[in-house]
């Protein structure tokens, strides 16, 4: 079983960026498809962005097309999620998550192994 331990996350004004971070254990990061979540308060938890096993495949949600993107550092067994031009509806606790695929594809659900989570909280 994986472990995944996300960073990176804090307080700041709309319009600013913020880069997470999720650094897995074992072995096995190179085989695994990764993902990041958000729950805001009172709401279910959202699929956010994905990359494949290569780092060669990603998909977004739509509400962070174009100012959210996520790459992996196979070596260093950690996946990034850069995020700019922040709004304050970004606000929530981002999980990182990961699954093992047989394909490098970078699906939006699927996954079974699930970081503790950062709070991010964009201010207006």
């Amino acid at each position: 079983q994986v472990q995944l331990v996300e960073s990176g996350g804090g307080l700041v004004q709309a319009g600013a960026s913020l880069r997470l971070s999720c650094a897995a254990s074992g072995r096995t990061f190179s085989r695994l498809t990764m993902g990041w979540f958000r729950q805001a308060p009172g709401k279910q938890r959202e699929f956010v962005a994905a990359v494949s096993r290569s780092g060669g495949r990603t998909s977004y949600a739509d509400s962070v097309k174009g100012r959210f993107t996520i790459s992996r550092d196979n070596a260093e067994n950690t996946v990034y999620l850069q995020m700019n031009n922040l709004k304050p509806e970004d606000t929530a606790v981002y999980y990182c998550a990961g699954q093992i695929l047989n394909t490098d594809y970078a699906p939006s659900g699927g996954f079974g192994s699930w970081g503790q989570g950062t709070q991010v909280t964009v201010s207006s």
